[in-house]
Formats: C-alpha cells, sequence, structure tokens
C-alpha cells in the first residue's frame, strides 16, 4: 500500500511551466525551493543533487522533444512512503508529446556530441525512472529516488 507521507510533511507539489528555456530555469528553481522546503537539502544531500540534475534533465527533454507550441509542460514532486522502500521522491515531467517517446541511447555518445547524455544521467542518478502516457495524447516521464533514514 502507498500512502503519502504523514501530515508533518509537506503535500505534493505541482506546477505548469512554459515550454521555453526559461520555463526550464523556472523549473529547476521552483523545485530546488520545494525539495529545500521538504528538508532534503540538509537531510538527503545526495538525492537532493540527483532529484535537481534529473529535473533539469527531464525538463529540458519536455522542451526540446515533447513540445507543441502554445502548450506548457508539468513538473510534479511527491515524497511517499511504502513498507518495501522507505520514503521515495518521485519526479514526475509531464509534456503534450505523447508519440515521443524517450529511450535510452543504444550506443555511448561520442565526446563531441551535442547531446545523447541526458537520459543516461537519468537512468545513472534515479533508482527507477519510465514512462506513462497521459490523456489525451501526452506522457509523463517520471523517476524516483529512494531516501534512506541515515543523513
Amino acid at each position: 500500500m502507498t500512502t503519502e507521507i504523514p501530515l508533518d510533511r509537506p503535500r505534493p507539489h505541482t506546477t505548469l511551466l512554459p515550454a521555453t528555456p526559461k520555463g526550464v530555469g523556472r523549473c529547476r528553481r521552483i523545485a530546488r525551493r520545494q525539495l529545500t522546503c521538504w528538508g532534503l537539502n540538509s537531510t538527503h544531500t545526495d538525492p537532493f543533487h540527483s532529484a535537481l540534475l534529473i529535473i533539469a534533465e527531464l525538463a529540458t527533454n519536455a522542451v526540446l522533444h515533447g513540445r507543441v507550441p502554445g502548450r506548457g509542460f508539468e513538473l510534479h514532486l511527491s515524497l511517499t512512503t511504502t513498507a518495501r522502500r522507505g520514503t521515495t521522491l518521485r519526479i514526475e515531467i509531464s509534456d503534450p508529446r505523447g508519440d515521443k517517446l524517450p529511450a535510452l541511447p543504444t550506443g555511448a555518445p561520442t565526446p563531441h556530441s551535442q547531446s545523447g547524455r541526458g537520459l543516461i544521467l537519468v537512468d545513472a542518478f534515479s533508482d527507477r525512472w519510465g514512462t506513462i502516457p497521459r490523456h489525451p495524447n501526452a506522457k509523463t516521464v517520471w523517476a524516483e529516488l529512494d531516501l534512506t533514514d541515515a543523513a
């Protein structure tokens, strides 16, 4: 059974952002502020920094590959607890391009490649990640980080 963190932890946070480079910057700032409000910057520093990197990569992908003119992207952050995993930070970035699903590159990027590293980083820094369809023709790319009890 999955439940939200008890009331001493804040509720999930959702923000709609413009699908522009400035929107990506706002997304990073909002995420940093929310994760700091939850205390992750001082209690779980490694997951805090990993989460910020994952959010930056997924938001950038939403703008570069998931953009539809006139539509934005959504950031959703939540903390959940389960008996099996303990506390988990879930990051979701949703965009309106359900037809363009992310996939890990089949080969390693060359040293001079301008792109192709983002999902490799997401895969390396998250405990799990994936995509889910979103109605009507959109998608959500999610990543989870398990938070240990030790600071």
